[in-house]
């Protein structure tokens, strides 16, 4: 039986990911964008790879499940990987908690029937996650309540109407669902993983700095002086996927230049949260 690579979210990591992760395998690729996706798939098929696409709204649960299916159509899971995201700047509140937040769950939710040994989930988080800590007791929720009440949870915390709190609090959320799915997941013989990148060059970042964000400068003052690159983070989701890190499972990896590190000993001072973390 022919092995499976899914990508949910074609743009920004998707490809650099779907170039190591399709080697070898079947590829499909998911993304809302039917322009991007077709010149994505096209891009990838002239490489040689044995690729597919399909346009999934992450934020639809049945649009989520038809990928899924598809996916399990095309053979056997080897690993799936969920960039999609909204940035604070490029949506509502409410859409960024449905996208970032709910749409990853659904994912999850979706392949975990197709998991079989050696399996890999890698979902993206974000080092926003680390900004501000979240009562404990709604990180509890996030972590074990089922993913309909989720939302709900997260407007509790003060600060979740504004683009930032509902980025972060996504972010966080799908941190802690990783670490809560990992001992089902490895009775299943399979793995999950969370990555959370800081600043890296890609058109999310860009259209943040058209839209007024200094993150291009904030990413010149980490540790190392630059934006990440897209292929650096392809090169870290191929180890964790990999049977090099095959005792890695419900943890969180932040790739980030050391933005965090200068944030607590340094001198960044990471974007505010107002409120958040009170309820």
């Amino acid at each position: 039986m022919n092995d499976v690579s899914a990508i949910v979210g074609v743009r920004g990591f998707g490809l650099p990911c779907a170039r190591r992760l399709g080697l070898g395998r079947r590829l499909l690729l998911g993304d809302v964008s039917v322009v991007i996706l077709e010149e994505s798939r096209s891009a990838l098929e002239s490489e040689g790879y044995d690729v597919k696409a399909c346009v999934v709204d992450v934020s639809s649960r049945d649009s989520v499940a038809a990928f899924a299916a598809e996916a399990k159509a095309m053979g056997r899971l080897a690993n799936f990987v969920v960039t999609a995201g909204l940035s604070p700047q490029a949506a509502s509140p409410e859409r960024i908690l449905s996208v970032n937040l709910l749409g990853t769950e659904y994912v999850k939710e979706a392949f975990e029937p197709q998991l079989t040994q050696g399996s890999v989930g890698v979902v993206f988080a974000s080092n926003a996650a680390y900004y501000s800590p979240v009562p404990r007791e709604i990180e509890r929720d996030f972590a074990l309540l089922p993913s309909d009440k989720l939302i709900d949870t997260a407007k509790k915390v003060q600060g979740w109407d504004n683009g930032m709190g509902a980025y972060w609090l996504a972010k966080r959320c799908n941190q802690l669902r990783v670490e809560s799915a990992a001992p089902r997941w490895g009775r299943l013989g399979a793995r999950i993983v969370s990555i959370s990148p800081g600043i890296f060059s890609t058109a999310m970042a860009h259209a943040e700095q058209k839209m007024g964000s200094p993150i291009i400068e904030t990413a010149n003052a980490t540790p190392m002086a630059r934006l990440g690159n897209a292929n650096e983070m392809g090169s870290l989701v191929e180890w964790v996927t990999g049977p090099a890190a095959g005792y890695l499972t419900g943890s969180d990896i932040l790739m980030d230049g050391g933005y965090m590190a200068a944030a607590r000993w340094g001198d960044i001072i990471p974007p505010g949260v107002t409120g958040a973390g009170q309820q």
